[in-house]
């Protein structure tokens, strides 16, 4: 059976990828950027991005740091943040079925929440499957390779706050989740119930928080239509 990375469909999944992996490497230039101007080494943020490769999270340990607090304090902030991954795991667990254990292990770890958004807007499990794997090998790539070149340009980029940077990722997002909402009314209703949970507890919880609490927005979607 031929490989679907290797099928028609290669082109326009690149062509699609291209936005993704563009706002992906220009967060990664302001990641790398933030993290050495703070007075880490360069080193830190390169094994971080290749090793645990989880932008929010990265942000929050770093934040974490640079303000004084230890190793461990950074780790289990960017563990909490980084806990919707289970979720999205199990939303595209088909992708990885069947595939040797190095091919899943290697999977799990590309799972973001870019890269699972662009798998689910794919209308076929061929389609799928090829989707995650373009996106999500091409999404590592760009974001390490920003990373290291905002690490080495260090402080000569300024303020990376100025270019509102993180606008990039919150563009790409909508524009891949759009689709989905339009044609799926039940997911349509756990969006709205999830963003209306998390703008409830924003003022109130510490940042990343109320992206794990409007996880609940989920518990509609197993209702019928005729529910209440």
């Amino acid at each position: 059976m031929r490989s679907p990375l290797r099928t028609p469909m290669m082109a326009p999944l690149v062509r699609d990828s291209a936005l993704v992996w563009l706002a992906s490497g220009v967060v990664g230039v302001s990641f790398g950027a933030i993290s050495v101007a703070g007075g880490l080494p360069v080193w830190v943020p390169v094994a971080m991005s290749l090793i645990v490769y989880a932008g929010s999270a990265q942000f929050s340990a770093v934040g974490v740091l640079l303000a004084g607090g230890g190793p461990l304090a950074a780790a289990a902030t960017g563990l909490l943040l980084n806990t919707r991954t289970a979720a999205f795991s199990l939303a595209v667990a088909d992708v990885l079925g069947g595939r040797s254990r190095l091919a899943r292990f290697l999977g799990a770890h590309l799972v973001t929440d870019e890269t699972v958004a662009f798998t689910l807007a794919q209308p076929d499990p061929v389609r799928r499957r090829a989707a995650f794997w373009v996106n999500g090998l091409g999404l590592f790539a760009a974001w390490n390779i920003g990373v290291l070149a905002g690490a080495l340009a260090g402080t000569a980029l300024g303020d990376t706050a100025r270019y509102g940077l993180d606008a990039a990722f919150l563009a790409v997002l909508v524009a891949l989740v759009l689709p989905t909402l339009r044609t799926d009314a039940r997911i349509r209703r756990c969006a709205l119930l999830g963003a209306a949970l998390a703008l409830a507890v924003t003022p109130a919880v510490p940042a990343g928080v109320p992206v794990l609490l409007a996880l609940a927005g989920l518990v509609r979607y197993g209702r019928k239509e005729g529910a209440a």
